[in-house]
């Protein structure tokens, strides 16, 4: 029996490729588990026996953050190691810090000369003080503040910046994985190349001729379509008809932007600010319960909130990195340099410049929708048309914003008219009319012409 070429080669082929998996896959894994356990090993040696840093910070965001930064003069002064500079320059101890947490005020009118030289150099704006602290509290606090900062471990040359995403993230990244798979598609390709070859081999070496007779060879496919009318006729009507219906279906489309979601000058989380800070949405739209338009929030109302709010967390700011490309700190720095707010001074300079913010939700001239009508009357929430918005990273049209889709709403929705005499005589004639109990706005007059177009 003659030999099958390049048989044992493959063979060959398949265990190298196994082994060479199995020593890839050992090794990712020792390095996760040494990652690990130098995680570990940081997280046991971490901590301060005056206070407790982590609940240290929670507390500072809590209480002091409104007013105070680590590593820059707000309201109030930096606070980064405060203990040991007042210790320090003051010749202050922790007791000290303590009445003067607890009762800044009774401190200043008692006379403390180094109240009173604070209470001086912030333009006598006394600080807010906070009784209900206890001292431990204090000492969680000042362990946060004298804490040092969190600096990235540099990542291994051998590893690469593609060991270090692995490690973060705490499996394999996707370039090993489409490197694997690679690897696995390409070994595929040799082992069929082999094989073929080896078959054409065997044919050759039994004297194995593939010739096809001139009468047994096939018309082409389009000759053989073309002569076939039926099949001619049926294709021409599905084609007719599929036509038909795809260009219906995009003239549907016309003017229907849902899913529209452009990118604006300043990226703004709905996410974080309505999702993750529970913020009402009509804090920032607040001209939605009395007017037409829900209207566009003044960078004045940004600035209520981050004129402390300078920087989001490291573990926010890593999150929208990694999974939306936005720099959260770098949009602040947007809105600072258009209000004119200058960041080392605390005070605005007077030089603003527009922002060109990109309209989402927009409505053909000829419909007329009006919001305090549906915010303050009908007492619809903002996600029944807006959708999920306390879920949009970037914000889009959730709706299809259509007459018909207004006219489903009307429908269905129901009139509340307890409470509001302005409904009752109509709500008790309407009642008697269709026969119910509850009114839908479709029964109120909603559907009429005249109530969304001029």
């Amino acid at each position: 029996m003659k030999k099958v070429p390049y048989r044992h080669s493959i063979s060959k082929v398949l265990g190298l490729t196994l082994f060479v998996l199995l020593l890839f896959s050992v090794s990712i894994s020792a390095q996760d588990g040494g990652t690990a356990d130098e995680a570990a090993t940081e997280a046991a040696s971490s901590g301060d026996s005056a206070g407790d840093p982590a609940k240290g910070k929670a507390l500072f965001n809590q209480n002091c953050a409104a007013c105070h930064s680590l590593n820059r003069k707000m309201t109030g002064p930096a606070l980064a190691n405060v203990e040991e500079r007042l210790a320090e320059d003051e010749g202050l101890d922790r007791d000290w810090l303590y009445r003067w947490i607890k009762n800044s005020p009774g401190m200043i009118s008692s006379g403390d000369s180094y109240a009173n030289k604070v209470y001086a150099e912030y333009n006598q704006a006394a600080m807010t003080p906070f009784p209900t602290l206890s001292n431990e509290d204090i000492d969680n606090i000042l362990a946060y503040t004298s804490a040092p900062p969190k600096t990235a471990a540099p990542a291994a040359a051998a590893g690469g910046e593609a060991g270090a995403t692995a490690s973060a993230s705490g499996g394999i990244s996707n370039e090993i994985v489409l490197g694997a798979l690679a690897v696995v598609f390409g070994l595929l390709v040799v082992m069929l190349f082999l094989v073929n070859k080896t078959l054409r081999r065997i044919a050759e070496a039994n004297g194995v001729v593939l010739e096809v007779e001139e009468s047994e060879k096939r018309l082409p496919l389009w000759k053989a379509f073309a002569k076939n009318q039926f099949l001619v006729l049926v294709t021409v009507i599905f084609l007719l008809l599929g036509s038909a219906y795809f260009a219906y279906g995009w003239m549907m489309q016309v003017g229907v932007d849902q899913g529209y979601q452009p990118i604006q000058p300043i990226h703004y989380s709905h996410r974080i600010h309505a999702g993750d800070n529970k913020i009402e949405c009509k804090y920032c739209h607040s001209s939605a319960r009395v007017s037409k338009t829900s209207g566009i929030p003044a960078l004045n109302v940004c600035m209520n909130c981050h004129k402390s709010i300078y920087q989001v967390a490291d573990e926010t700011l890593e999150e929208g990195k990694r999974e939306y490309g936005v720099d959260y700190n770098k949009e602040i720095k947007k809105l600072y340099a258009a209000v004119g707010w200058d960041e080392e001074n605390q005070k605005y300079t007077g030089e603003s410049q527009p922002v060109e913010w990109v309209r989402i939700h927009n409505l053909p001239d000829f419909a007329y929708f009006n919001h305090s009508q549906h915010v303050s009357v009908a007492g619809i929430e903002c996600q029944q048309c807006h959708g999920p918005v306390e879920e949009m990273e970037i914000m889009y049209q959730y709706s299809p914003l259509t007459m018909g889709w207004c006219i489903n709403c009307h429908r269905e929705t129901e009139i509340k008219v307890e409470g509001n005499a302005y409904y009752e005589k109509i709500h008790t004639e309407l009642s008697k009319k269709y026969g119910v109990e509850k009114l839908t706005a479709a029964q109120m007059g909603g559907l009429e012409c005249g109530k969304c177009h001029y």
